[in-house]
């Protein structure tokens, strides 16, 4: 090989290097590869948007689809026995959201109670910024909640059901999938 041809090979390796290595990292067997999951929660797609919620909250007040406005809402849907799991639940959304830190303005809570509720001075002790809605089995904002009872919803500040977080679920990575959504959010 003469030198301009050499000049040539080494060019088209300068060009052409990157692009390789960029695709061997991408489709290769990298931690980069595309089928990778990052969020810990069961993503719902598509996004469903909830259609009018109508709900009486446990002071008497009717908020209505405002309430899911310009705020991020996790949301648990008990029974209202306040079982085991229930107490986890709320613990759980509490911890998470108060671990936001500077953050934690933009997400509320919601525990959506049917039948006999426990008793709300004590959830309000426990759980200040907790709001508790008591709904009928049949209402329209439970029909609207895929998946078994006592899933953990994320709703966005657009009135949208965005991720379901199971019985089983833990706390941290709820936590991590809530940092990464307000940290590249623009909304709520």
């Amino acid at each position: 090989m003469n030198r301009g041809q050499r000049m040539l090979v080494g060019l088209a390796a300068l060009f052409l290097a990157p692009l390789g290595v960029s695709f061997l990292i991408y489709y290769g067997h990298g931690s980069l590869s595309p089928g990778k999951r990052l969020n810990h929660g069961e993503l719902l797609e598509p996004v469903q948007p909830l259609r009018h919620p109508e709900l009486t909250l446990a002071d008497g007040s009717h908020p209505g689809e405002a309430f899911f406005r310009h705020h991020w809402t996790l949301l648990f849907a008990g029974d209202g026995r306040c079982d085991a799991r229930c107490g986890q639940a709320l613990y759980d959304t509490r911890q998470v959201r108060l671990a936001l830190n500077r953050d934690a303005s933009r997400v509320q809570r919601l525990f959506l109670a049917s039948g006999q509720c426990c008793d709300f001075d004590e959830l309000r002790r426990e759980h200040p910024d907790l709001a508790v809605a008591r709904v009928t089995p049949g209402d329209a904002l439970l029909a609207q909640l895929p998946g078994d009872p006592g899933n953990i919803y994320l709703i966005d500040p657009l009135g949208n059901l965005v991720m379901r977080y199971g019985a089983d679920a833990p706390a941290k990575g709820m936590l991590e999938d809530l940092k990464r959504l307000l940290k590249l959010s623009q909304i709520g």
